[in-house]
């Protein structure tokens, strides 16, 4: 990665307070008052572990990874091989970590399922993103994240080359369909809307090339064009005209988003970034050291 890209994921990674926040609520479900397993190790053992990657990936989840285990054993070697962002191949070695025996199997599984979902939410995003390589449009994501996850899983977003959107329902105003009905139409929800919130960005979604132009004349800073098809979008595009910046939500899968892209929208969000993902394979071994 260029050093402009790893200063951009840099500025997206969560704090190390809001990392330690997750790892303490998996630790918290998965060790509860203590590892019973584990209990038969000696305290003091040292052990060695390589740890691989069994299908080609996105890597991202690193600070997480190193969170579990550092939380139990302060002084663990841990030497990454790849970084978060970078493409890895299967059966490559990622990780090679040194430390004390019962802390490594006591955080093997919660530092591997951050790894491994997050890897998966980057995986998935770049194979969005490599589908419109070539193209003006940017893929983003939505708030359809994992409850309690959604910093670290926007960040995977980032390492797999998208676009995050709005973080929660506080950093953006987005009239939907039944934001504009209750408030009486789009002229009216936008009025109400820069009148409450007026340097909040303005996002409103809608269903028809008359509401485009409804939500272009009243100043919208985004169009949200929902389930368009292929003709409204190349319509949407020209009547628009580089006004007002155009994100397309709605049927959007890996093998019509290049379609999409190619209509000239500026935006294309996909909930499948962060909602159907499948871990990525991972394998940690341990060597008890001698």
């Amino acid at each position: 990665m260029s050093p402009a890209d790893l200063r951009d994921l840099a500025s997206a990674l969560p704090s190390a307070e809001a990392i330690q926040s997750d790892v303490s609520r998996a630790f918290a479900e998965d060790i509860g008052p203590g590892d019973a397993t584990a209990d038969l190790l000696d305290p003091q053992a040292t052990a060695t572990a390589v740890l691989t990657c069994r299908e080609n990936a996105v890597l991202c989840g690193t600070a997480w990874f190193d969170a579990c285990f550092r939380t139990l054993d302060a002084d663990v070697r841990i030497e990454w091989l790849a970084h978060d962002g970078d493409r890895v191949a299967a059966g490559s070695a990622i990780c090679r970590m040194a430390g004390k025996a019962r802390a490594l199997v006591t955080a093997e599984r919660s530092a591997l399922n951050f790894l491994q979902m997050l890897s998966a939410t980057a995986t998935v995003t770049a194979r969005y993103v490599d589908a419109i390589a070539g193209t003006r449009t940017r893929v983003l994501d939505t708030r359809k994240t994992i409850p309690g996850l959604r910093l670290a899983q926007k960040y995977a977003v980032r390492c797999g080359g998208g676009t995050n959107h709005r973080i929660g329902l506080f950093d953006a105003m987005m009239l939907k369909e039944n934001h504009i009905i209750a408030a009486g139409g789009i002229p009216a929800a936008v009025r109400a809307a820069r009148t409450i919130h007026p340097n909040l960005p303005l996002i409103v979604e809608v269903e028809t090339l008359d509401e485009l132009a409804q939500a272009i004349a009243a100043g919208a800073d985004r169009a949200l064009l929902d389930n368009f098809t292929p003709a409204m979008l190349t319509d949407a595009v020209a009547l628009a005209a580089g006004r007002i910046p155009l994100e397309v939500s709605g049927n959007v899968e890996l093998d019509t988003i290049r379609a999409i892209a190619e209509t000239g929208v500026d935006f294309i969000s996909s909930g499948a970034l962060t909602k159907h993902v499948r871990a990525i394979d991972l394998s940690l071994r341990l060597d008890v050291a001698a």
